[in-house]
């Protein structure tokens, strides 16, 4: 039989491909295959992925709608590329954090919380209304008047009630602004010895003489009447005498919320902000008790449990409880008065009947498996999305996908497994594999060996990054990329060895009784002077234990802690790692020297700017609520600059293209010759030494991977001068060539008598510690304990924990 021409069509075919740093690469990706794309940190592994194929593949479906509604979508230009053949629908699972409205939950982004809401008003008891009626979104309302029906007809209402769930103290978000009084008022001294701690308020200032003319000021606040408190910190405005001239008195806290905490944080000098954040702080709503819903909402129950606490639970537990539901006792157990009056007068117990609602709780049922299935069923669904991290926000995005019936697409994931134990790496490649056993075509961008080891086919990028890359340096399957002799291909079966001797502490830092989320009153000293590494599956607690306990602990400044994650870098789109590490500064000066002119004209945000686009090198198109579109300005190019400042140049070049230098070029173009600037040169070493040698200097910051900011901002607290410096997986986003330059940095800082405490779950990592705590020995309420302290050979040794059963198979030479 001769075969169908349909089924030809099995390969992807880009030629030409010249987007950001791609050198016309052309390339065959097998379709229905799993295919991993590896290289060096800006090999262009990206541009080729999500900004060439995902992004055609975007363009062209927008192009199948109407004329008319493509006039309200973004106008999304072609990629640098000559052809793109064999194209499928493309589905991107990115590790974009989801957005942080805090009425946002994983219940509310999985949909969820929508099902429990109708799960609720089907077999909740008492009956309270429909699925609104739990909706911590919409408020109870009454309403009078003339209504208006779908006809045109008129009724008069009274009193009518719109049932909604939402908590009225705390508005549905299950928290409430409050000030942390311990960093207002030290009880134990007096007015006179300095009890406001505020900046600005100085024992013998202006700010504190109204009230040391109400309260006394030689008396520690500690030992104040309860009405002396009360005038001291929330009296109502009046006048009062200091003297003899009028001025009006207010309580301490009503003053510093009009003067310091109503402002927008960003808009207040450094100390009055590092201020205003260490004092503001969110508390749970004690009306609703962190739940978000009102007292209706909260009155009814099924099985005893109401809406708020069954979103509270673990998911896994969650999922028991959903199934456990079919002949359960309707309003909860016997120890909870769970009888309902019989119809003769004897007691009975009231049993649910599900049969109505069995295909829901089978949907819920398989999207909180799925959940579980995927490594995050120890989340709850009322914990905020936006405190989800990368990795556990690809996740979430991921689980829509699992149960779908379409087959024959695209789903492009960029590094899966992000924020992932060695154990659950194999969960990941299981549901990569089953995406693409369902006839799809799976497309990876990643640098953990665990999952190139799966690939069908590779795709390896280089030889080097940025201009040094942009090439495929090698295509196969996984056996010859071993034997190709790329970076990838020597570095893919690297193993850390344990060091032969590891560091004595100096000293130590104990924690007593953490018991924050799942932490188990948990006891544990953080020694001083070494590499320390915090480990543990997903949601085992490692981040509780040291953000909560000492990152944001009170004795964090004592103790000199220098926090660096990856969470955004504050900025407008116009910053870049020039303008945030400062570098900026002294090049402009070497040009303004160098031209006899102002600095001021190499400032894209001053005199200098392209007066088209003010600057920022795009025209930005507001579409109201649809997403803004940007398009590069055609009078400077892009360049933001005005055309006779780019005449103006330095060592050859002018300020736009320097900008446009990765740091690994701009760090020799300033060490020597006519554009010798020392203190720039200094900056960009320390982007170098923290692999960020490929990134272009004006490249905008908004664009950066969660790793990239963390290490940017690495690069930044290098020069300071903190006793305890706090990483929070650092290796993410890093080839295995660069992991072992991160390893030699760790050591430059411990070496320099820095303490180093790092979250990690890269093995090479744990190798290389003098240290290792390891919490579990499960996720959520199964973790939460102390499961090892000790040192890696240690570990190794007595192989008692998951981390340790995975590091003794990392340094035996097989990673699994």
């Amino acid at each position: 039989m001769d075969p169908h021409p349909a089924d030809g069509h099995d390969i992807i075919r880009v030629r030409g491909a010249r987007e950001n740093n791609l050198r016309g690469i052309d390339l065959d990706i097998p379709k229905r295959r799993l295919s991993v794309f590896t290289g060096v940190s800006g090999s262009g592994k990206s541009s080729l992925v999500f900004g060439t194929i995902a992004a055609e593949s975007r363009r062209l479906i927008d192009e199948t709608y109407s004329t008319f509604v493509q006039g309200f979508m973004p106008n999304l230009p072609r990629p640098e590329v000559d052809s793109l053949e064999g194209l499928t629908t493309a589905i991107l699972v990115d590790q974009e954090r989801m957005g942080a409205n805090p009425r946002s939950t994983l219940g509310t982004v999985t949909d969820a919380y929508a099902m429990l809401r109708s799960l609720f008003s089907r077999l909740g008891t008492p009956y309270i209304g429909g699925p609104t009626a739990f909706s911590f979104n919409i408020p109870t309302t009454r309403a009078s008047g003339v209504a208006t029906g779908p006809k045109g007809e008129k009724k008069i209402v009274k009193d009518a009630v719109y049932l909604g769930g939402m908590c009225p103290e705390c508005e549905g978000r299950g928290a409430v602004s409050d000030l942390d009084l311990t960093h207002i008022i030290d009880e134990s001294r007096s007015l006179e010895d300095g009890a406001i701690l505020a900046p600005g308020y100085t024992p013998d200032g202006w700010m504190v003489a109204a009230f040391k003319a109400v309260i006394p000021s030689d008396i520690p606040i500690s030992r104040l009447t309860a009405e002396q408190r009360e005038d001291l910190l929330h009296a109502e405005p009046r006048k009062v005498k200091i003297d003899k001239i009028n001025v009006t008195y207010e309580g301490l806290i009503p003053k510093l919320r009009k003067s310091m905490f109503s402002k927008d944080p960003d808009s207040l000098q450094p100390h009055l902000k590092a201020f205003v954040e260490r004092a503001s702080v969110l508390r749970r709503c004690s009306a609703c008790a962190g739940t978000r819903l009102n007292d209706s909402a909260r009155s009814c129950t099924i099985a005893g449990r109401n809406i708020g606490e069954v979103s509270a639970m673990q998911v896994s537990d969650l999922a028991d409880w959903l199934r456990s539901l079919d002949g359960a006792d309707a309003v909860g157990s016997a120890t909870d008065g769970a009888t309902a009056e019989g119809a003769s007068g004897d007691v009975a117990t009231a049993t649910l009947d599900v049969s109505g609602v069995q295909p829901l709780i089978a949907a819920l049922l398989h999207l909180l498996d799925a959940l579980v299935q995927i490594g995050l069923g120890y989340l709850s669904l009322d914990r905020p999305s936006g405190t989800l991290s990368g990795g556990e926000a690809q996740r979430t995005k991921m689980v829509r996908h699992l149960g779908s019936a379409l087959t024959d697409v695209t789903y492009v994931f960029d590094e899966p497994t992000i924020g992932l134990h060695p154990h659950d790496i194999a969960r990941m490649n299981s549901l990569l594999l089953e995406l693409r056993d369902k006839g799809n075509t799976v497309l990876v961008v990643e640098h953990k060996p665990e999952t190139i080891a799966i690939a069908d086919h590779v795709v390896d990028m280089g030889p080097g990054a940025g201009s040094a890359g942009g090439e495929v340096v090698y295509q196969g399957d996984v056996a010859g990329l071993r034997q190709s002799g790329t970076l990838t291909g020597e570095h893919l079966a690297y193993t850390a060895a344990l060091k032969d001797q590891v560091r004595t502490p100096t000293g130590s830092l104990p924690i007593r009784g953490a018991n924050t989320h799942n932490l188990q009153d948990v006891d544990v000293d953080l020694p001083l002077g070494v590499l320390t590494v915090i480990t543990g599956v997903a949601g085992s607690g490692k981040s509780s234990l040291i953000h909560s306990h000492l990152v944001n602990s009170d004795r964090a400044e004592r103790a000199g802690v220098v926090t660096v994650d990856q969470s955004a870098i504050k900025g407008s789109r116009r910053s870049n790692p020039a303008t945030y590490t400062g570098v900026l500064e002294p090049i402009r000066k070497a040009f303004a020297k160098a031209n006899g002119v102002k600095p001021a004209l190499f400032s894209a945000n001053s005199e200098g700017a392209c007066p088209t686009c003010k600057g920022a090198g795009v025209i930005i198109t507001e579409l109201g609520f649809m997403e803004s579109v940007s398009t590069p300005c055609e009078d400077c190019g892009g360049r933001r600059y005005q055309a006779a400042v780019l005449d103006l140049r330095l060592g050859g070049l002018n300020i736009a293209e320097v900008l446009d230098l990765p740091v690994a070029e701009a760090r020799p173009f300033f060490a020597a010759g006519e554009a010798r600037t020392p203190a720039a040169e200094v900056v960009l070493g320390r982007l170098e030494d923290v692999g960020l040698g490929y990134l272009r200097l004006g490249q905008p910051l908004n664009t950066l991977s969660g790793g990239e900011r963390q290490r940017v901002k690495l690069a930044m607290r290098m020069k300071d001068n903190g006793g305890v410096y706090v990483l929070d997986e650092p290796t993410t986003g890093l080839h295995l060539a660069d992991v072992e330059n991160l390893l030699r940095l760790l050591d430059r800082l411990v070496d320099a008598g820095r303490s180093v405490i790092v979250i990690e779950h890269h093995q090479a990592v744990m190798a290389h510690a003098d240290w290792i705590i390891d919490l579990g020995p499960g996720a959520g309420h199964d973790g939460g304990r102390v499961v090892f302290e000790g040192t890696p050979a240690e570990l190794v040794r007595q192989s008692s924990t998951l981390t340790g059963k995975h590091l003794a198979a990392y340094i035996g030479g097989s990673p699994s």
